[in-house]
């Protein structure tokens, strides 16, 4: 029988590349996603195993639970979560960041990772296992000019998954993050709020990491035999050292 994960942020970027990974290694799916279109699309393509969707934003509290507990009695046994919804919103300094984005970032990287793992959790509990993994970033394990409450909210995302693998280990449940650095997707265009010439700087001149490396670092973590954990690990492109010093070609 095959193992379930549920993917959160499924339509674009690392959750989508997850989500084709898992597929390939006859891992079954529910889809998580604001974007309805592109799940069903997903759902179409991806050959070779089972696939529900779920339609709602995680910043929405009661969709979440709703949409947790509206899953069929076939895709309710999930042994897998990847909490990969998340976002950041402009890049300006804390005196004149905007309140929007502050709110768009800790309702979407922190609470959104929250309610879901609150609504799925219970669900483990209940069979004395599963396996969570959070998606964090370098910006959680540092801060840079300009990042102030994006950084914070990925810091928060650190500590909510060391709370969670402390709170969970009497049942059985493992609980890791994965931290990428720069990975080039949708990400840029979003904080630059679709300003392309901006975001598309972000990637110039060096080799970023692709969402296909951090789906293979994902299942690699979620593969383990039972009694290994990745808590935490922190994968770069080469050209990265840190969140400020990246090595990139004059041409």
């Amino acid at each position: 029988m095959n193992k379930i994960a549920l993917i959160t942020g499924a339509t674009s970027g690392i959750g989508k590349a997850t989500a084709y990974k898992f597929a390939a290694c006859g891992i079954d799916l529910i889809l998580c996603g604001r974007r309805i279109e592109r799940l069903e699309a997903m759902k179409k393509d991806l050959e070779g195993v089972k696939v529900h969707v779920l339609h709602f934003d995680v910043r929405d509290k009661s969709a979440v639970f709703e949409a947790i507990a509206s899953l069929p009695f076939n895709f309710k046994d999930i042994d897998i979560l990847i909490n990969n919804a998340g976002n950041a919103h402009g890049l300006d300094p804390i005196q004149s960041g905007s309140v929007e984005d502050w709110d768009a970032m800790i309702d979407i990287n922190v609470k959104g990772l929250l309610y879901v793992s609150k609504a799925v959790m219970p669900l483990m509990i209940e069979r004395q296992s599963g396996h969570i993994i959070n998606i964090g970033s370098l910006a959680g394990k540092e801060t840079y000019p300009n990042g102030n409450v994006y950084c914070g909210s990925k810091h928060a995302v650190l500590a909510i998954t060391e709370g969670m693998r402390i709170d969970l280990n009497p049942f059985g449940i493992r609980v890791g993050a994965v931290n990428p650095g720069l990975v080039e997707t949708e990400f840029s265009k979003v904080r630059f709020k679709g300003d392309n010439s901006l975001a598309d700087t972000v990637y110039e001149g060096y080799s970023a990491l692709q969402a296909e490396d951090i789906a293979d670092i994902i299942y690699f973590a979620i593969s383990r035999p039972p009694h290994v954990n990745i808590a935490d690990l922190l994968v770069l492109p080469t050209a990265q050292a840190s969140s400020t010093v990246v090595k990139k070609s004059l041409n």
